[in-house]
This record gives C-alpha cells, sequence and structure tokens, in this order.
C-alpha cells in the first residue's frame, strides 16, 4: 500500500530528450523548520515558498495540534501565529506524522522540555524507524518516552517539567538529531551544546539564529560545536524558502544521462552542507553549472543548468561527503549505472534507517535492471554500464520510499527497456508536482492500470 492510498504502479522508458526549465517544490528541510520555529515565536510568521508535500502538511497539522494557529491563502503564502517558546499547549489527540522521519523527529524535540504529554504515530514505513537515537538524548533534559519494541512509534513523550541543559555529542552524522536537541534546548535554561564530529546540514542553526536565538558555532578538535543559549523570545520572521536541491537531484541527474538533454532548475538551495551530490556529479565529469548565483534569506542560491553528459566516469566518493548529501546517493547510484567504471559510496550506513534500508533497495533494484552492485553495511559499489548501457526491463519495489521510486522512474528513462516501480503514491510526500514536471520535460511516464 502507499503512504497514503492505493499503490499507484508507474512506468518510465527512454523517450524524447528532457528540456526545459524545471520549477521544483521549496526545500523540505528549510519547510519544516520555518513551520516549527515559527510555532515557537511570539507573533506572526509568513513564510512563501513552502513545499507543500505530505511531509510538510503533516508538521502544520501537528503544529496547529500543539497552540499554534497556521493557515494558507490563496496565493500560497502561509501565517504561523506562534505560541512562544515553551507556549505548547497538550495535543488532544495523536499526532500523525505520515512518513516523515524528520518532522517526528523535530517536534519530539520542540515539545520535549514542556510539561506536556504526546503520543505520536505514523505510517508502516515511520512506525518501523527507531526513534531511540533522539529519543536517548532528549532524556537527557528529562524527558520520558515510551515506545513499542526497538524504541518504535507509536510512541508517547512525556515532556520534562524541569528541564535541564544538555551537552552532547551526536554518535552518528545526523541533522535530525542535532536538531531535535537544539530544539529541546530552546526552554531548557542555560547552555545547551551539541557536538558533531561531522558537520551535518546546518538550516537549524542559520534558521534558529535568524529567529533571534543566541547560537554559537565553533570549529574545535572535538568537532563543530554549537552552543544554544536557553529560554530565548523568538522573533516571527519573513521567509522565502529557496527551492529543495534534493528534489532538484531528479530532474538534474535526468538530464545527465538522457540523450539530447538540456534542463534548467532555477533557484536552488546551494546550502554547503547539502550541496555534496552536485560536486560529486560534476567530479564524475557532468556537464552541470551554476548560474546566476546569489544569496536569498542567508542561504546561497542559483540556478542549475544540466545537459546530456555521455563521459561520465566512476569515482570513489569520499566518505566525508557523505552527510552533504545522505538522500541523494539513491539517485547517484542510477547515475553511476549509467557512467563508465565503479562507483563506490562509503561512510553511507546512515541509509539503512531512513524510509527504507535505501541500500538494499537499490541494490536488489539495480540488479533486476542488470546492474551490478555490491554492498556491506557501510558501503555501496555499482559497475557503470556507460550512457544507456542500463537493460532495465524490470519492475522495482519503492518500499513506501519516495526517493527509491523516483529514483527508479528516472532510470527508465535511459534504460533500454522500460522500468517500473510498484508504488509512486510516496512520492507525494516530498515531491507532489514530479509527474507533472518530469512529464513537461519530455519524459515518458505513464501509471499504470492497478
Amino acid at each position: 500500500m502507499s503512504a497514503h492510498g492505493a499503490p499507484i504502479p508507474m512506468t518510465a522508458r527512454a523517450g524524447r530528450s528532457l528540456t526545459g526549465t524545471a520549477e521544483v517544490p521549496g526545500d523540505k528541510s528549510i519547510s519544516h523548520r520555518a513551520i516549527i520555529l515559527g510555532a515557537m515565536a511570539v507573533g506572526e510568521t509568513r513564510v512563501t515558498g513552502l513545499l507543500e508535500g505530505q511531509d510538510v502538511l503533516d508538521t502544520a497539522r501537528a503544529m496547529r495540534a500543539f497552540g499554534a494557529e497556521v493557515s494558507r491563502d490563496d496565493d500560497g503564502t502561509w501565517h504561523v501565529h506562534g505560541v512562544g517558546v515553551g507556549g505548547f499547549a497538550e495535543p488532544g489527540n495523536v499526532i500523525d506524522c505520515g512518513n516523515s522521519g524528520t518532522g517526528v523527529r523535530l517536534i519530539m524535540g520542540t515539545m520535549a522540555t514542556s510539561p506536556i504529554t504526546a503520543t505520536f504515530t505514523g505510517d508502516a514505513s515511520l512506525n518501523g524507524r527507531p526513534m531511540g537515537r533522539v529519543t536517548d538524548p532528549l532524556a537527557l533534559f528529562g524527558t520520558r518516552a515510551y515506545g513499542r519494541q526497538g524504541g518504535r512509534l507509536p510512541m508517547t513523550v512525556v515532556g520534562a517539567a524541569d528541564p535541564v541543559p544538555v551537552r552532547y555529542t551526536v554518535p552518528v552524522p545526523s541533522a535530525q538529531v542535532k536538531s531535535a536537541v537544539l530544539l529541546a534546548g530552546l526552554n531548557a535554561p542555560g547552555e545547551t551544546v551539541v557536538i558533531e564530529a561531522e558537520a551535518t546540514r546546518d538550516h537549524s542553526e542559520r534558521m534558529l539564529a535568524g529567529f533571534g536565538a543566541k547560537v554559537q558555532i565553533d570549529d574545535t578538535s572535538e568537532g563543530r560545536v554549537i552552543t544554544l543559549t536557553g529560554q530565548p523570545e523568538l522573533r516571527p520572521q519573513v521567509i522565502a524558502v529557496p527551492r529543495d536541491p534534493s528534489s532538484a537531484a531528479f530532474p538534474v541527474c535526468a538530464a545527465l544521462i538522457c540523450e539530447g538533454s538540456d534542463v534548467l532548475v532555477p533557484n536552488i538551495g546551494l546550502n554547503p552542507t547539502r550541496a555534496g551530490l552536485f560536486e560529486t556529479l560534476i567530479e564524475m565529469g557532468a556537464d552541470l553549472t551554476y548560474e546566476n548565483p546569489r544569496e536569498e534569506g542567508g542561504e546561497p542560491v542559483a540556478d542549475l543548468r544540466a545537459r546530456f553528459s555521455p563521459n561520465m566516469r566512476g569515482i570513489e566518493v569520499p566518505p566525508e561527503r557523505a552527510p552533504s548529501m545522505i538522500d541523494e546517493y539513491p539517485i547517484l547510484s542510477v547515475v553511476a549505472a549509467n557512467a563508465e567504471g565503479t562507483t563506490v559510496m562509503r561512510g553511507v550506513k546512515e541509509l539503512r534507517v531512513k524510509e527504507s534500508d535505501r541500500i538494499d533497495a537499490m541494490a536488489r533494484g539495480l540488479e533486476l535492471c542488470g546492474v551490478t552492485v555490491a554492498e556491506t553495511e557501510d558501503s555501496f559499489t555499482v559497475e557503470g554500464r556507460g550512457a544507456g548501457g542500463v537493460p532495465g526491463g524490470a519492475t522495482c519495489a519503492a518500499r513506501l520510499d519516495h526517493r527509491i521510486a523516483m529514483s527508479f522512474l528516472i532510470c527508465g528513462m535511459a534504460a533500454q527497456a522500460a522500468v517500473s516501480v510498484d508504488d509512486a503514491g510516496p512520492i507525494a510526500t516530498s515531491f507532489p508536482i514530479f509527474e507533472p514536471l518530469m512529464r513537461g520535460l519530455g519524459a515518458d511516464l505513464v501509471r499504470d492500470a492497478g
């Protein structure tokens, strides 16, 4: 079953070149944080360019349940009337976060230091994902969590009535864990400190500072040390959300592997902690250029132009780059299959605990498409077959994972025979306009009879 209804089988096959402009949705990470921090500010925050995928809509509904007023104008402007730090009300019903690991983990952090209780659930995929990586550090504040075996949803979180500040070293690179601890620290007295050995996406730090929180960042021998001073009064903001680089990855990569393609993807956020995929593609020999670089809302942005690149070669992706492109490895593996030589991706064990085990999901599907792969717990290797060399002709399991579904559909756009996915429904969680956008560029993408 799809995350939100009956399965939607879909098939992609090689067709004419992809050309035109791909107006991808707003950045998902920034959209979540804009709604959450707006709910914790005093006054009205206005947000334009918000990603209106199901994940973010579920977060907006959750903020309403905690007492914030969240509404949308007909022109797409969102208004969030916040309740202030520590002002959350206890929700009257279970909070359903759908498919969103980011949403549930950030929301748990946000309410963890308020004297309220909330119960969280999600779809089958989310309820199978571990929450201990967040609830363990939240327990240091005095928060208690009661879930299913293995720290899984449904889960009831009892906020700390008298929270204490925390000093926490993140054991694995995870922006979700770091952000949950920082959000919990907002309502704790004194200074909460988060240390990460490897820098992860820093949208939370940037946006916290923009809302008026005191955030200090130091690079030390321990790693990146982030110090947050608790109990600020957050000021409402006007936020223009840049477009999502993780969504941009799909039309960009499709253009690189589909013969004769030339696609412009405008206004893409190029935060250094998110741009690892594009750096990797250029190292592989992709014809990918940045046009009109600029800064908007404290975030670097540019227009990306991607052209068919038949001479790409496999590389060994530096493992330290993984945090800046962790969501893009599935689509990178499709590009790697269309390059010459071997692409090795190491330091990627985080992929095992995403919406699905993404290493296993991509390995099994690529094998069905005629690509040779190898994997370990922490690595993924793809033997490239060259431009247009992937046989295809398979139906791949999406596993309730939007990025897996989109990756295999992009694979089909360049393969020798059509590639299908058993359920494209989860794509709506992050990229609700994927289907019409790709068709508008020229992709041969059809829904199959159910």
